[in-house]
């Protein structure tokens, strides 16, 4: 541990404030809470319990308690937004202390600050929109702890669902033009990167949640269940793929050499989320190859006993891995500050068109790879099937 701290210091590498840790992590926290928990009840948990075969006792359940987790989301969001934007207005303030930036006079002052020379739009205004939004959507999820909203769960959770999204887009508007395709691309897939990686660590704690209730559940449920998971596994693969196609991009924006990634502080913090996503991936491989054709074989074969233990037993134990993975992921994001290119005094990166070819050559061969993955479970699954068969 002291060499990887020597490392950091020796580069450069200022480490975030502990301030500046809780907050961030805390802010990405509530739009996970928020863009996957709405996007995931929308693609997965919605279309699985209005399926015909669904009974309506366990559909009762899982909606109120859906209900439950997206009004806790809004309470989240609202709190850690607020504190994301004392944030901003301390590291603006240069040198002011985090406890003065709390002051909500302090705040509203530095929301109606005027534009900058040779900006469009004032970046307080920009905040402020953002912050607008925000109050909004978590007003929308938090109106979900009266009981007579919950009628409308459907609907209030359709309604959050673009109001969480614009509220991380929103605050991408840059103030001023960018100067180049390459700033461009750095806010694009910034913000791909934001959603999809919310989408993927919100999603899986929202099922898992969900999957708490299992003691008040029907004998039945492995059925529903079977549909959400297999559900989920589409839109998790979808997050994967735009996961690592703008983390590919950023990082070869901020790292100029291999070595660097174990020579500066940036790229000793990119090293370890590396690593907790390669955790995440390997995890969502087991349920995609080995969980997945099993639930299948089980549900073709009517097997109530064995589609409940894999349903809510088995899946749910790697998926609460990959939320403790997910939220480690959280953790150290804060850490990522600054370009391993800077501290290493190498020439920054400037995209070409054999650099963005290769980009895209990239981006196809995992879309390729993430297709075959969902072949092979289902080919493993009827595999498993046929072998059954007398």
């Amino acid at each position: 541990m002291s060499d990887i701290v020597l490392a950091a210091n020796t580069a450069g590498y200022a480490m975030p404030p502990l301030w500046r840790i809780l907050t961030k992590s805390g802010y990405f926290t509530g739009l996970s809470g928020a863009i996957g928990a709405t996007v995931t009840y929308a693609t997965t948990v919605r279309p699985a319990l209005r399926a015909p075969a669904s009974e309506a006792g366990d559909v009762a359940v899982l909606r109120r308690r859906s209900a439950h987790y997206l009004a806790w989301s809004g309470v989240v969001l609202l709190v850690a937004g607020y504190f994301q934007l004392a944030a901003r207005l301390a590291r603006a303030g240069k040198g002011m202390p985090f406890a003065e930036a709390l002051a909500p006079g302090r705040i509203w002052h530095f929301l109606r600050a005027p534009a900058a020379n040779g900006a469009w739009i004032s970046q307080g205004t920009i905040y402020l929109v953002q912050n607008a939004v925000l109050v909004l959507t978590a007003a929308v999820m938090v109106a979900l702890f009266v009981p007579a909203a919950r009628h409308r769960l459907d609907a209030l959770a359709l309604t959050a669902l673009p109001l969480s999204l614009a509220t991380t887009l929103i605050s991408a508007v840059p103030a001023t033009t960018p100067k180049d395709t390459d700033r461009v691309l750095d806010l694009v897939f910034d913000q791909i990167h934001i959603v999809s990686g919310t989408v993927w660590l919100g999603g899986l704690a929202l099922l898992v949640a969900l999957v708490a209730a299992r003691g008040r559940l029907g004998g039945s449920t492995g059925l529903l269940w079977a549909d959400m998971w297999r559900r989920f596994g589409l839109v998790a693969m979808t997050c994967v793929g735009a996961v690592l196609v703008s983390g590919l991009w950023m990082s070869w924006r901020h790292v100029g050499a291999i070595d660097q990634l174990w020579t500066t502080g940036y790229g000793l913090a990119l090293l370890v989320k590396l690593l907790l996503v390669l955790g995440l991936v390997a995890a969502g491989a087991v349920n995609q190859l080995w969980l997945m054709p099993r639930i299948a074989r089980a549900r073709r074969a009517d097997d109530t006993a064995s589609l409940l233990r894999l349903t809510l037993r088995h899946f749910p134990r790697v998926v609460w891995g990959e939320v403790a993975l997910g939220l480690a992921v959280l953790v150290v994001m804060p850490f990522l500050s600054g370009s391993a290119r800077t501290e290493a005094r190498g020439p920054q990166a400037a995209s070409s068109a054999g650099v963005l070819a290769a980009g895209a050559a990239l981006a196809i061969a995992l879309a390729v790879s993430l297709y075959a993955t969902a072949k092979a479970s289902d080919a493993l699954a009827r595999r498993q099937a046929a072998a059954a068969a007398p």
